[in-house]
Order: structure tokens, then sequence, then C-alpha cells
């Protein structure tokens, strides 16, 4: 799995201040790393890392072609001596799209940079004047073009809910991320930070943010349109940061963020798949609707604090989630009745013992609950069929029909 040695650099040498920076705050370091610093961060890491060939030493917090060329030398001289041959994958940059140009590129192609970060933040002029980043939506364009062309790995960094936009300008961005394709996306609510041009203009209501429901909609669009085109979406939300929440005064802050824009996708998805079989005269007869996701993705799917579960049961569904390993990272699949009783054949002795009637769906048997003597998987237990002793064993208290129809059914699916 890839991970970054991160090394922060203050806000230095940028030419400009955006309306929403503080730089500081964000990164919570106020002392600028030196040649020193970075070689002690690089052998501290070389021992931790479980992975050094799939790792990179990022510099993050500023931008790092716009700091004094010679402090930039100082650091990438640094970590170049722990890049290559047993050691680090590369180095990692962020910066802005207007410091970025053939001799720039030329210098950190020599120091082993090998991926770069474009603080777009928005691809709408009419924003990024107002939030006064100094930089056109075409210079994004052309860095990311040059970057392309050079062989880095190309990064965009976006900020949802800046002022002076709305769903139009936001469209207007992920379109154009979309097009562009980078390698990897962040995606970054806007946080109001204090004394900042935003906070400015929040205390005076000239900025009335969107609300969170729009903002966290808006991020949970681009999370699941980004994934599905193969972009990886490496950061969704700042991170979690004593500093920034002592100085944010407004905005999109969550520490979870990330979590809830996935339980948001995961239950659009459920939506649309409960329409779509609506629609197709799909809908199961049980009273449970179950809903399978990729492996390792249960939490996400059932959302924070059980969201989506309850969701669903305001609206009088039982909603139940399952795990199988041929489903895709956000994609969701409503299983027929067939498939779901499957679920309900494994860890099933609380549900045995409160069936009136029990089937096989292998031999094809109908029998008493209390004619199981036979369990595996201690503990949960499952049921082994008193006939065949086979662990293909439900209960009517699973909800599905035990008939011999059904028994039948399942049988030619599953065997």
């Amino acid at each position: 799995m890839h991970s970054n040695i991160s090394i922060f650099v203050p806000h230095v040498g940028c030419p400009h201040k955006c309306a929403f920076c503080d730089q500081n705050a964000i990164t919570g370091k106020e002392k600028l790393p030196h040649k020193e610093d970075v070689e002690k961060v690089c052998l501290q890491a070389l021992d931790r890392v479980d992975d050094i060939t799939d790792t990179e030493i990022a510099f993050f917090g500023g931008s790092f072609t716009a700091i004094p060329r010679g402090y930039m030398l100082e650091l990438l001289t640094a970590a170049h001596k722990y890049v290559g041959e047993g050691r680090f994958k590369g180095i990692r940059i962020s910066t802005r799209p207007d410091c970025i140009d053939e001799e720039i590129l030329d210098i950190l192609k020599e120091y082993g940079v090998t991926s770069i970060e474009l603080g777009a933040q928005s691809m709408s002029d009419e924003v990024l004047t107002a939030n006064e980043r100094g930089h056109s939506a075409e210079d994004v364009r052309q860095a990311s073009r040059l970057i392309r062309e050079y062989g880095f790995e190309l990064g965009l960094q976006m900020m949802i809910g800046l002022y002076k936009s709305g769903h139009q300008q936001e469209d207007e961005t992920f379109d154009e991320i979309m097009r562009i394709h980078p390698d990897t996306v962040r995606i970054y609510p806007v946080v109001i930070l204090n004394n900042t041009r935003l906070a400015e203009l929040l205390a005076s209501g000239e900025y009335k943010p969107m609300s969170f429901d729009e903002v966290l909609m808006l991020s949970a669009r681009a999370l699941g349109a980004f994934t599905e085109a193969g972009i990886r979406v490496i950061k969704c939300g700042l991170h979690a940061s004593e500093v920034v929440e002592q100085d944010m005064v407004g905005g999109f802050y969550h520490p979870a963020f990330r979590e809830l824009c996935e339980g948001l996708l995961y239950r659009q998805r459920m939506e649309t798949e409960l329409d779509k079989a609506e629609k197709d005269g799909r809908l199961s007869e049980n009273k449970e609707l179950v809903f399978a996701v990729k492996k390792g993705c249960m939490s996400k799917a059932v959302g924070q604090k059980r969201v989506n579960i309850e969701y669903f049961k305001k609206t009088g569904l039982r909603v139940k989630i399952v795990e199988r390993a041929n489903i895709g990272l956000y994609e969701v699949r409503l299983l027929d009745d067939v498939e779901a009783a499957h679920s309900c054949s494994i860890y099933n002795m609380k549900q045995i013992k409160r069936s009136k009637v029990c089937g096989c769906f292998y031999c094809g048997k109908i029998f008493a609950p209390d004619e199981v003597s036979g369990w595996i998987n201690e503990g949960c237990g499952t049921a082994l069929c008193p006939y065949c002793g086979i662990d293909s064993v439900i209960g009517d208290a699973s909800g599905y029909p035990i008939t011999e129809g059904f028994m039948r059914k399942m049988h030619e699916r599953w065997f």
C-alpha cells in the first residue's frame, strides 16, 4: 500500500495569500525544515515503513516550487539521498499551477521527484479571482500537460464550497478535472479559518456558504465518479487537527468527512438499485432487503452510527448488508431472494432456534428445528442438516419461505 513520509514546509515564498489560506493553521507547523530535519525524518522512516519501495518523501504544506531556489535545492538534495537503490520510491511535492515550467520540471526530474500535485482548487476563473488565487484555470491545464509530458505522476487538489462558487461552478471544476484525468485527486471541502479573507467575508455576510449537506453531496459525487474513472482519491476532507478545530470559524470540517461521503454514496446507490428493482418487478417477497457490497466495505455501506440502516428503516424497509468478493468499491447489488437467503445458512444458530420449521436446500428435506443436532463454527454456530449433514439449512425466522419449491430454487442456484 502506498504511503508518504510527510515533511511540512509552511507558507514561505508563495507569491499570493489566497482568501482561504492560513498555512500555519493548516499544517500545524511554524518552524521551517532544513537539511538535517529531512535526513532525520528519512532515516527514522527507513526502519518503520513496511514497504519502502511504494513510499514517497512528500513535501507538503506550501507551494514547493515557489520557495527560494537555494532552499528548495537544499531540501531536494537531502531527500534525494534516500531515493532509489532499495530506498524510497521517490519524492512527492505540491505546488501552484503557475509555478511550473520546463526549467522547474528539469530540476525536479534530476532530484528524483516522481509525483507533482497542483492546487487547482477550482476550474472557474470567476471563483479563482474571487478567492485571490492569482492564477487561471488555463494555468492548471498547461501545467498538467507539462507534468504529464515529463512523465511525472499528476495530482490535482480541488476545493468545494469556495466564495462565489455555486453548483454551476462546482460542475465546471468537476468536468474539467475529469477531462484532465489526473492520476490522483484530493477533495477538500472549504474550512474557513480565522485571520483569513474568507473569515472577513463570512463575518460581513457577503460570503454565504452552501449547506453542509450540499457540500457533502457534491463531495460524494466527486468521490464516486473519480473512483469509477480510475482516478485515485487520496484525500477527502482536511486532515484532523486540533489547530484547525481551534481556528475554524465556519466551513465544512468533520474529522471523518470521507466516511460521511462514502456512507452517502452507498446510500444513494442502494436507492438506485431499489428503484431499478421496483421498475423491473424484482422486489423481494421478504420483508428484508439484502444489498451486497465489496468485501471489507460493510461498515462504509452501513454508514456512521448505522445511519443508512436507520434511513431505510424510517421508510418502512429493513436492510441488511452482506459482503461479496466480486463487487467493486462503492458498487452495490440488490440480491434476489434465492441469493440473499444463502447468507441465512451461515452462523444461524439463533435464527434456527427462533424458527418453527427448517429446510435444507441441498437434500430438500423440511423438518423441525429441534431435529438439528450438528453444528459447525463454534460460538455463532452454523446448522448441519440432520438428514444429509450439509451446512445448507435455513429456518423460517429468516423471513424466507421454507417450502419444497424454494429449497429447489436454492439448490439449483448453489449446487
